[in-house]
Parts: C-alpha cells; sequence; structure tokens
C-alpha cells in the first residue's frame, strides 16, 4: 500500500503554502460556498426581487417599476386606512399570494347591506351626490350597504308603467320621492337563453351581478341594483297608475301583469309565486344629469342574413377615428372598448346604443340597461369584442385590472361579494367560470394586438 513520507524539508505549493494545508483549505472554501448556495435556494421565495407580476389598480395606490417589456415590477401595493405591504422577497408561494390578493379584494368590495341610522333622505342625498362626470360612485363607499338596503325595503309610494324601451320594468318611487326601476324576474336562475346572443328577455339578477362586477373592475358606471321581493297585492297594486292596473291578470293562483313597452303583449305576462314576485330594484339617476343617447358604431343590424359594415370591414375603426365625435372626443372611443370587454365578460351583445352626460365635460359612457347579460354561460360571442380587436388600443387600467383578476380570482371574488345581495344566489357556478373563461380571452386580444402594433401604440394612458 502506497504511503505518505514526510521529509524533513517540506514540499511548499506554488503560493508558498505548504501543500497539505492547501487542500485543506481548499477544500473548506468548496464545503463553505456549498453551504451558502444550499442557504440561497432554500431561503429565496418562487419570486424573487425581480419577478414581473400582474399588478391591480385597485383605486389604491401601486408603486411599481414599468420593465421594457411593458409588464411591472411591484414593490407593494397601499390599501387605505393603513398601510400594507407585499413584500415579493418574503417566503410566500404562488397559492399564498393568491389567497391573499383575494382575502383583500373581497375585503375591499363585500356590501353588508343592513339598515343604516340615517334618515331615507339623507341615503337618497348621499347617492346622488356621489355621481360625477365619471363615475356613479366612489371607490369607496361607505354608506352603499345601507342605500342597497333602503332600495331594497323602504315603502313604495307609486307605480306606473316602466319608460319606453322594449323590455318590460315598471317605474317606481320609493318613500321620500326617490324614483326606481323595478325589473322583474322572467327566468330561474339555471336557465339558459338559446339562440342569438341578444335574444331573451331582461335578468333581473344580471343588473345586481353587473353592478358589482363594474366595482370590481374599476369601472364605476354602472346604477346601483340590488335584488328585492315586493308582494304585488300588498305593495304594488295599492299605490298603482290605472294604466298598470289595466295589465294586472290572475293565472291560477299567481297575479300576473304585462305591463307597457314594445314587446309587451297581453298573453305574454309576467307572474309572481302567488303574490310574491322576485325582481331587481335600480337607482334612478339623478335629475341633473341630462342624458344624451348616441348610436353605437357597432350596433347590429337585428336582421337574419344582414350584417352591419364592422362585420366585414376589418377596418372599420379607421372610419370610426374619423368621425367628429370622436376626433374631439378620443376619451369616447376609450369608454366603448372599456364597455366591450365589460359586455364580453357578461355576455351582453345588445349594446345598440349608448348614453352618455351631455351637460358635465368628458361625460362618462354609462352603462345602462344590462338585462340581457348572463344568458349563455356555454356562449362566448367574440363579436361583442369588436371595438377592442378592431381599434387595437385600452385603457391601462382596465388592462392592469384584468390581469390580476386573471386565473379565478375574478369569479372567486364576485362570488362572495353577491352573497349579501336578497337574492342571493345571484348567478350559477357555470357563469362564474364563464367570467373566467372570458377573461383570458380578452387579455389574449390585447396581447394579439401587442404582438401586432407594439405596446406603446396599444396601452394608453387613462383619459
Amino acid at each position: 500500500m502506497a504511503r505518505f513520507q514526510v521529509r524533513s524539508g517540506r514540499r511548499r505549493g506554488i503560493y508558498g503554502i505548504p501543500c497539505l494545508q492547501s487542500r485543506l483549505q481548499v477544500a473548506v472554501i468548496i464545503i463553505i460556498v456549498f453551504i451558502i448556495s444550499v442557504s440561497i435556494k432554500i431561503l429565496q421565495p418562487e419570486f424573487s426581487s425581480d419577478t414581473r407580476i400582474e399588478s391591480l389598480n385597485l383605486g389604491d395606490s401601486i408603486k411599481h417599476n414599468a420593465m421594457p417589456d411593458g409588464n411591472l415590477v411591484v414593490n407593494h401595493i397601499d390599501f387605505a386606512p393603513q398601510e400594507v405591504h407585499l413584500d415579493i422577497d418574503g417566503p410566500m408561494n404562488i397559492a399564498q399570494r393568491t389567497e391573499n390578493a383575494r382575502d383583500k379584494l373581497i375585503e375591499k368590495y363585500r356590501v353588508n347591506i343592513s339598515t343604516s341610522k340615517h334618515s331615507l333622505q339623507s341615503l337618497w342625498s348621499t347617492a346622488a351626490d356621489w355621481v360625477q362626470a365619471r363615475e356613479i360612485l366612489p371607490e369607496r363607499a361607505t354608506e352603499l350597504g345601507a342605500i342597497l338596503h333602503a332600495m331594497a325595503t323602504a315603502p313604495i309610494t307609486a307605480v306606473d308603467v316602466g319608460y319606453k324601451g322594449t323590455q318590460l320594468k315598471l317605474s317606481m318611487e320609493l318613500q321620500d320621492k326617490q324614483s326606481v326601476v323595478f325589473k322583474p324576474m322572467w327566468y330561474k336562475r339555471d336557465f339558459i337563453i338559446q339562440g342569438e346572443p341578444y335574444a331573451g328577455r331582461d335578468r333581473h339578477n344580471a343588473e345586481v351581478a353587473a353592478f358589482h362586477l363594474s366595482r370590481i373592475l374599476g369601472l364605476r358606471r354602472v346604477p346601483l341594483a340590488v335584488g328585492r321581493k315586493v308582494n304585488l297585492k300588498q305593495e304594488v297594486i295599492p299605490v298603482a297608475s290605472q294604466a298598470l292596473l289595466n295589465t294586472f291578470y290572475k293565472d291560477n293562483n299567481n297575479t300576473c301583469f304585462y305591463g307597457k313597452c314594445y314587446y309587451c303583449r297581453p298573453t305574454e305576462g309576467v307572474c309572481a309565486e302567488g303574490e310574491v314576485m322576485e325582481g331587481t330594484v335600480i337607482l334612478w339617476l339623478p335629475a341633473k344629469f341630462i342624458l344624451n343617447t348616441t348610436h353605437h358604431p357597432w350596433a347590429r343590424k337585428y336582421r337574419a342574413n344582414v350584417r352591419a359594415k364592422w362585420e366585414t370591414d376589418d377596418n372599420y375603426c379607421k372610419a370610426v377615428k374619423q368621425l367628429p365625435l370622436y376626433k374631439t372626443h378620443d376619451y369616447r372611443l376609450l369608454d366603448i372598448i372599456d364597455t366591450a370587454i365589460f359586455d364580453y365578460l357578461i355576455g351582453n351583445a345588445d349594446r345598440h346604443h349608448y348614453e352618455t352626460f351631455s351637460n358635465v365635460d368628458k361625460g362618462m359612457l354609462v352603462i345602462l340597461d344590462n338585462g340581457k347579460s348572463f344568458g349563455n354561460p356555454f356562449q362566448d360571442e367574440r363579436s361583442i369584442l369588436a371595438p377592442l380587436y378592431q381599434c387595437c388600443i385600452v385603457r391601462y387600467s382596465t388592462r392592469e385590472n384584468l390581469r390580476i383578476l386573471q386565473e379565478s380570482l375574478l369569479s372567486s371574488v364576485l362570488r362572495e361579494v353577491l352573497r349579501s345581495d336578497p337574492i342571493y344566489p345571484v348567478l350559477t357556478d357555470s357563469h362564474f367560470e364563464a367570467l373566467d373563461r372570458r377573461v383570458a380571452t380578452v387579455l389574449q386580444e390585447i396581447e394579439t394586438c401587442i404582438s401586432t402594433n407594439g405596446l406603446n401604440s396599444i396601452i394608453l394612458d387613462d383619459r
């Protein structure tokens, strides 16, 4: 067996270090480096400090740095009233981050629909004061729960046939002279509307879901809506106009009426269960705001075998941009695209006209009449997105809100927010699944535009 021989004149390394000592030091260094490397791997979170994550404009301050490809590095998100840091260097996995984001969003948008110490008149005044040129309610509407509760329970003092339109509705006045619209229930929750994407009657529950969805998306342009069950015999008939009373009738033991509208027929009335009718109450906008109705440039023809120009011309948006209305009001086209995204998510293909505030500067496109939504959760009508994929522009905030709400976060938050409504459950599981699927589609359409035209020409500052 070979043996090491130690000589009196020890052999020295190239740096003057004894050879054996040199080898020991090298071994120690290697071990230390290995330990440090393993420690870093263990302690390193799944998202490193430069991880690019989707950010959400929650209406709170988001502190971020833009990356060259348009993604964001989020340092932290400020949630008023107390500051909560989202430290991406902390030991938190993807599931934990998603759960934390979900909990924060639910906490922010959940509404406690309950009584208030304020009078009805005070609540109606608060709701009216909320309405501004670019929003119907503020992001942090502290009295929202009390106002929705008042809408769902306040005594009804007058009822008449609904304002002009194609669908059956009632005009109501609640105590202290607050005007509202009542849309009755035609379908059970799980009924699926077949045929054209704009087929069927209004879905009353769609108005409730659309209102809360608009809040979560940061598009606070949908009027306040809440479910309500009314006793027709006790609450409506005693205060109804003669014009409405003339349309009431009995079907077996159920009280029914057919009202007055373009499609209203004596043979096609809506019936309560006995005397109790479920529906949705929608708050009327303040009289000081004058609504102007404009033909939607992406309206459908609603006739068999007749297609609108936008359905055959891929360059249609260029012509729209040259119209005086959209040349002088560039924010209006972005409003239309916001609304198209919103309508696609809820499945509303019936936006043939739109309303804006005509007596204020930069009046928003008010997202009214969402009853033709949530009809078929298995039909994703891409043509609703035509303003987006033909114009290939979108607001920065709209895109960012969608990015954080992808991967089932939107449905998870909306599901919890809707639990407090008096007519819960508002939507079926299939509709929640459709929302998440459609969010992914919208984001893919935006990415397609970016890959074709470049980020800077697609993502525009809010205006």
